[in-house]
């Protein structure tokens, strides 16, 4: 008869091999992004040798590496925050873009942006992107406390707030010139076409959020038994629900700011973490923030050389990806009722 440390040894080395799946895959798709567009360049062509061009230094050094970077930091920093999202609202459908989040975070963004133009600056957009995704955050979390609503209806009022949030970029819109207009709405349809360094280094705020949600795996684990039984446990769950929120407002906010509006990758990318390697959050936390990085550098690097003489927007790319899977969780959450 096999011993339950038999199955848990197993479990752990399917664990392993999965992260180390996954590594691989994300090494191979960050010299395939590198390499890849309409002028092929091999970084280590460009790091090796003393005869490379100046044009394949700057596509390589200038464009590619702070867009592949801007890249895995929004597809991290979306996937985690979508998996403790989903912890912290009890939620297996809670994603930034699905909830409105990651709409508040665009509509302040954009009323500073054509209010303020003096503050048309990347430390202020991240700085606005981040209070707007931390005002929504706050409005979830208090209707579902306060009236403890079910999945479908939790829902409802993540669309609502993201109706709500389209209203209000719409009145932005409407009082904006004609090139600011074409500027806004093809960044909120979510593009990467304007990553930078500066961007970048503003961005670092964005680290020791996602760091430290990484290391919040056991911490986690003990809140999916439920609050009080994880205040026997000696967690201290207000602390740590203050925390958990200031964080996913810094990372959907810096997502949002670098990116516009990226949906479904909160949901597609933990979701299928946890069906792969199981819900201990210590390998779901890791694993997302790499399964993350692998989807949003693909689809962007679809977005970007799918068409010859064209972009296409890469939130446009992570819908019509992340939607067909959104329907068949709704599906199989109704099944099990």
């Amino acid at each position: 008869m096999l011993s339950i440390d038999y199955f848990a040894q197993r479990h752990r080395r399917r664990q392993r091999q999965f992260l180390c799946v996954i590594s691989v895959l994300v090494l191979a798709m960050m010299y395939l992004y590198l390499a890849s567009g309409e002028v092929w360049v091999s970084p280590f062509s460009v790091l090796h040798s003393q005869n490379t061009t100046g044009l394949a230094e700057t596509l390589l050094w200038e464009i590619r590496l702070p867009r592949l970077l801007s890249a895995l930091l929004v597809g991290a920093s979306l996937a985690v925050s979508g998996a403790c999202l989903q912890v912290l609202l009890g939620n297996a459908l809670a994603e930034p873009g699905v909830l409105g989040i990651s709409g508040g975070a665009s509509v302040l963004m954009v009323m500073v942006m054509l209010c303020f133009p003096q503050f048309n600056q990347p430390w202020a957009l991240m700085m606005c992107a981040v209070l707007g995704a931390l005002l929504f955050t706050l409005i979830l979390l208090g209707i579902s406390r306060r009236y403890r609503m079910s999945t479908s209806r939790l829902l409802l009022v993540g669309v609502a707030l993201g109706i709500l949030s389209s209203a209000g970029m719409t009145w932005g819109f409407y009082f904006s010139d004609q090139h600011s207009l074409r500027q806004l709405i093809y960044w909120l349809m979510g593009s990467l076409s304007g990553s930078s360094w500066s961007y970048l280094w503003v961005s670092l705020l964005m680290f020791p959020a996602l760091c430290w949600l990484l290391c919040q795996g056991h911490a986690l684990d003990q809140w999916t038994m439920g609050e009080q039984h994880a205040r026997q446990l000696g967690l201290a769950t207000d602390r740590l629900r203050w925390r958990l929120i200031i964080a996913v407002a810094v990372l959907v906010g810096g997502a949002v700011a670098i990116a516009g509006i990226v949906s479904f990758v909160g949901l597609i990318v933990p979701h299928l973490v946890r069906l792969l390697c199981g819900a201990q959050h210590r390998f779901v936390l890791l694993c997302s923030a790499l399964g993350g990085a692998l989807l949003v550098g693909l689809s962007d690097l679809g977005a970007r050389t799918l068409l010859e003489s064209a972009e296409l927007p890469l939130g446009v790319v992570t819908t019509s990806l992340g939607a067909p899977v959104f329907i068949w969780m709704l599906m199989k959450h109704y099944d099990h009722r």
